[in-house]
C-alpha cells in the first residue's frame, strides 16, 4: 500500500510540473508578438529639414550660414559658413562663389557643378543665420552694437530689441544712411510714431543703417 501510494504521489507531482511547464511556454510565446509590436512602434522619425529665415530674394553674405541639401546625397548635405571671400567649400567642387547669389541662383549653380558627378543632381539651399547684413544702434540704448537685420525689419522693432536707457532722448532720433557714396540723415522721432502720428519716419532698414539715439 505504501508503495502504491508513493508511486500515486509521485506521478501527480510529474503531472503538476508538466502541466506548469506547459503554461510557462505558453506565456513566453504570447510575451513574444507583444515585444515585436514594441519594437516595430519605435521606428526612427525622419529629421526635419532646417526652415530658411530669409526670403527667396534674399541676397547671401559673408557669414551667413547655409544648409545645403543635396537629394539622396548626405555626404554632400550639410551646414556651411560662408567665408569673408564668399565662397563656401563643399567637397568634390572645392570653393564654390556664394555671396551675391540668391538661394535659388545657388542652388541652380550647384546644380550644374555637380553634374560632372551626380547623375541627377537635386539641390537645396536654406538660409539658416543672416550674418551678412547687420544694422548698427548707438548711443543711449541699454544694447548697442550690430543687431542681424531681418526681412522687412524697421526703426521701431530695432529699438525695441536695443531698448533705451533713461537718458535717452527719444524726439531726437535719427538713422545715418549711406546711398550713392552719400551719407543720409533721416530723423525719427519716437513719440509721434508710437502714437501714430507720423508713422511714415518708421522706414524698413537697410544694410549698414546705423540708429543713433542721443
Amino acid at each position: 500500500m505504501k508503495a502504491r501510494f508513493i508511486s500515486g504521489i509521485g506521478l501527480l507531482l510529474l503531472v503538476s510540473v508538466g502541466t506548469w511547464a506547459q503554461d510557462n511556454a505558453n506565456a513566453k510565446q504570447e510575451e513574444k508578438p507583444a515585444a515585436a509590436s514594441a519594437s516595430q512602434s519605435k521606428e526612427p522619425t525622419p529629421s526635419k529639414e532646417p526652415v530658411s529665415v530669409a526670403g527667396p530674394d534674399y541676397v547671401i553674405g559673408a557669414d551667413d550660414n547655409l544648409h545645403i541639401s543635396v537629394w539622396k546625397e548626405p555626404e554632400l548635405t550639410n551646414t556651411l559658413p560662408v567665408r569673408p571671400d564668399g565662397k563656401i567649400s563643399m567637397p568634390l567642387l572645392d570653393d564654390v562663389q556664394a555671396a551675391g547669389l540668391t538661394p535659388m541662383q545657388l542652388a541652380s549653380s550647384l546644380t550644374e557643378k555637380l553634374k560632372k558627378y551626380l547623375a541627377d543632381p537635386r539641390v537645396t539651399v536654406v538660409v539658416t543665420q543672416m550674418n551678412s547684413q547687420r544694422v548698427y544702434v548707438l548711443g543711449e540704448v541699454i544694447h548697442t552694437g550690430a543687431l542681424p537685420l531681418l526681412p522687412n525689419m524697421t526703426v521701431l522693432q530695432a529699438l525695441a530689441t536695443a531698448g533705451f536707457t533713461q537718458f535717452a532722448n527719444t524726439k531726437g532720433i535719427y538713422i545715418l544712411r549711406t546711398a550713392n557714396g552719400k551719407q543720409q540723415k533721416l530723423p525719427f522721432n519716437y513719440k509721434q510714431v508710437v502714437k501714430g502720428d507720423d508713422v511714415a519716419q518708421n522706414i524698413s532698414l537697410k544694410p549698414g543703417d546705423t540708429i543713433v539715439v542721443p
